[in-house]
């Protein structure tokens, strides 16, 4: 499945067209322990769109994920993302559902990525067959660090569904500048959280510490968020699930992200992981429903 995180980038600018104020958005869980982007939102927003994350059992070899979850699963979150600011102050509430299968998640698996890099397609045993959900809530407090622009982040938040049941503290700093490549932007966040099982995941771990970093690149000349953003990053979760003894399973996944006029496309994997099985992969469009009405209204 590692040649899936190379397909992206051109896929991602075929989808990129349009021109208005760029949009932003958090993703619903579970993405986060799959390996999304997890910083907050810095502006007002309002998105909607499809969230996709796929759960193998095993890899393309047969290898079983040494979990307490036996079967396959796609989730298909249709979702929404809404963002409001007060001063320093940043609420946001994210809401994902949507129908629980092993479509179509197993086709941009099986049949189109491991298919175009000729890799062994990977099995399937049981799959879940469910209408899943998740809820989350944040509240972020944003600060001036070194220039005049709010780059440090510090913040808490909950999830909960049908899936597992969260609260989480972040802390972190967004789109911090090079001196010397004003191009550049570094983002980095610290991330640890309490978790409790529900429906979906009968066993999950008791606590989840995680580290993540990105690199952006744009044109940051008159703004800190510019309409165009490429985004690349990497992260370590000490993980969601455990083995049968109950000891959590580490995770590690890359990702790629790219901001466009009308939204924001992203997708994450587990290619530096070189496992292929448990949470493997991912991805997410959504649209600025307030750029959009701009444009339409």
């Amino acid at each position: 499945m590692h040649g899936r995180f190379y397909l992206c980038v051109p896929f991602v600018l075929c989808l990129a067209v349009g021109a208005a104020a760029i949009g932003h958005a958090e993703t619903p869980a579970p993405s986060v322990h799959w390996g999304a982007l997890a910083y907050p939102d810095q502006e007002r927003t309002l998105m909607a769109g499809l969230t996709l994350n796929r759960f193998t059992e095993f890899n393309n070899s047969g290898q079983p994920y040494d979990s307490t979850v036996h079967q396959t699963i796609g989730f298909n979150f249709a979702s929404l993302t809404w963002t409001e600011r007060f001063n320093a102050w940043a609420t946001n509430l994210t809401v994902g559902a949507g129908p629980t299968s092993d479509q179509p998640t197993r086709y941009l698996q099986n049949n189109f990525a491991h298919r175009l890099f000729h890799f062994k397609p990977v099995p399937v045993g049981a799959a879940r067959e469910a209408t899943d959900f998740m809820i989350d809530g944040s509240v972020t407090r944003w600060a001036k660090l070194w220039d005049d622009r709010e780059t440090g982040f510090g913040g808490i938040g909950v999830s909960s569904g049908t899936l597992y049941h969260e609260g989480f503290l972040r802390l972190g700093m967004r789109r911090m500048p090079f001196p010397i490549a004003s191009y550049l932007r570094l983002s980095v966040m610290g991330r640890y959280s309490q978790l409790w099982k529900a429906s979906a995941f009968n066993q999950v771990a008791g606590q989840s510490y995680m580290g993540q970093f990105s690199l952006s690149l744009g044109n940051y000349t008159q703004t800190n968020t510019p309409e165009w953003e490429f985004e690349l990053g990497a992260n370590i979760d000490t993980g969601l699930f455990v083995d049968p003894r109950g000891r959590s399973l580490q995770e590690k996944f890359g990702t790629v992200a790219l901001r466009f006029p009308y939204g924001r496309f992203e997708m994450w994997d587990d290619a530096i992981n070189f496992k292929d099985k448990g949470p493997t992969y991912g991805g997410t469009l959504m649209f600025d429903l307030l750029a959009l009405i701009k444009v339409f209204g």
